[in-house]
């Protein structure tokens, strides 16, 4: 698998995140919508791929996955996928929508990204692991 530098990916990355926020805030206003992985974070090596994370009550799981797939996003089969968590994948870009439950702990896909970003020190250790 081949890392890319945050340079060479990152300013693509941003700018892809915010024409999916739009259309997906279009389709589900009540949603939380924030960029997560290491796109979402200075200075990080990735593979260059987008991952967005979506946040609704309980009660609008369902039909935010079924909201989102007008998007041309599938359901990936092989990662984990709960009650509280599904996790859609783009047909057109490399792109991966998280959607999690309000209260759930699958919110922790924002602390880990917090995290990194207020520790560099981190990051670089996270950029070593991979």
């Amino acid at each position: 698998m081949q890392f890319f530098p945050a340079t060479e990916y990152q300013p693509h990355c941003a700018q892809l995140f915010e024409d999916y926020k739009t259309k997906i805030k279009q389709l589900i206003p009540f949603a939380i919508v924030e960029h997560i992985g290491s796109s979402a974070i200075p200075n990080a090596i990735s593979k260059g791929d987008l991952d967005i994370y979506i946040e609704v009550p309980a009660q609008q799981f369902l039909d935010a996955i079924k909201e989102l797939q007008q998007l041309n996003f599938k359901e990936k089969l092989d990662t984990l996928r709960t009650h509280e968590l599904c996790m859609l994948q783009s047909q057109a870009h490399d792109v991966a929508l998280q959607i999690v439950v309000t209260g759930s702990e699958f919110q922790n896909f924002l602390t880990f990204r917090d995290q990194l970003r207020r520790h560099p020190e981190l990051v670089q250790q996270y950029n070593q692991l991979k």
